[in-house]
């Protein structure tokens, strides 16, 4: 009788442990795997009067192959999300894209601006830029940079302050300085802009596209109609953008 009994209990201890390994096991592998896909919160390694921090997201692969070398985004965010909160950061553009996105073939660099301040500096973006190659395996033949709104406005800003960091560049609903647009005249550029925007004119991107388009630039212009200033869910969302920067290399 006692044998019986131990016999019962230990299949039932063996059935509860293959219980324990088919629930647990693929959830511990993929947490495992998809930790590796993740978006995090970093701190700057340098002095900043402008920024309070970064997000940093890499692909799923990324420690698959130590040799291997990624695509960066670089993404510039508008007033709204400015601050401390660096979550603030993720309700537009890439940084909420790669949230569902776990495939997202790009290391995605999203650093956030301190509401003390209302316009990017083009040389602390530029000092995060060099951290980020410096820790990071980046293909510096792929940098994209991105931006809405005031985030437009630093993308134009910092491509023609340094045209020869980026593979291609796509601002929205920004404007730029059109004296200066022959420095990137070599940078594939895609414009998007909202015909009815008033916060931001649709004719500060048509400076930017004329003044581009006579000195010889590569650049499209996406204008959408009866939109206003939210003009980008569209391109980021779809991810006809993501698919134009991967066919463009420097």
């Amino acid at each position: 009788m006692k044998t019986l009994t131990y016999l019962i209990s230990a299949i039932q201890k063996g059935l509860f442990t293959c219980f324990l390994f088919i629930v647990f096991v693929p959830v511990l592998l993929f947490t495992s795997i998809h930790a590796y896909s993740q978006q995090v919160a970093k701190e700057l390694s340098f002095k900043s009067e402008t920024l309070t921090g970064f997000l940093v997201y890499t692909p799923v692969n990324y420690r698959k192959d130590e040799t291997a070398t990624w695509p960066l985004i670089l993404f510039l965010h508008g007033m709204g999300e400015r601050g401390d909160s660096i979550a603030l950061v993720t309700v537009h553009g890439p940084p909420k894209n790669v949230k569902t996105n776990n495939d997202f073939p790009f290391i995605v660099v999203s650093p956030q601006l301190s509401d003390k301040v209302r316009q990017w500096s083009t040389s602390e973006l530029s000092a995060l830029l060099d951290e980020i190659i410096a820790i990071y395996r980046i293909d510096t033949s792929r940098i994209y940079l991105t931006g809405l709104s005031m985030g437009g406005y630093g993308t134009w800003s910092w491509a023609s302050a340094e045209p020869g960091r980026f593979a291609a560049i796509a601002p929205f609903c920004g404007g730029g300085n059109p004296e200066e647009a022959y420095k990137i005249g070599n940078i594939p550029t895609w414009v998007f802009h909202g015909e009815e925007d008033k916060a931001v004119s649709i004719t500060e991107s048509e400076k930017m596209v004329e003044a581009l388009g006579k000195a010889g630039g590569n650049v499209r212009f996406t204008r959408y109609s009866n939109t206003g200033h939210l003009c980008w869910d569209e391109a980021y969302d779809s991810g006809i953008l993501y698919d134009w920067f991967l066919h463009i290399r420097k």
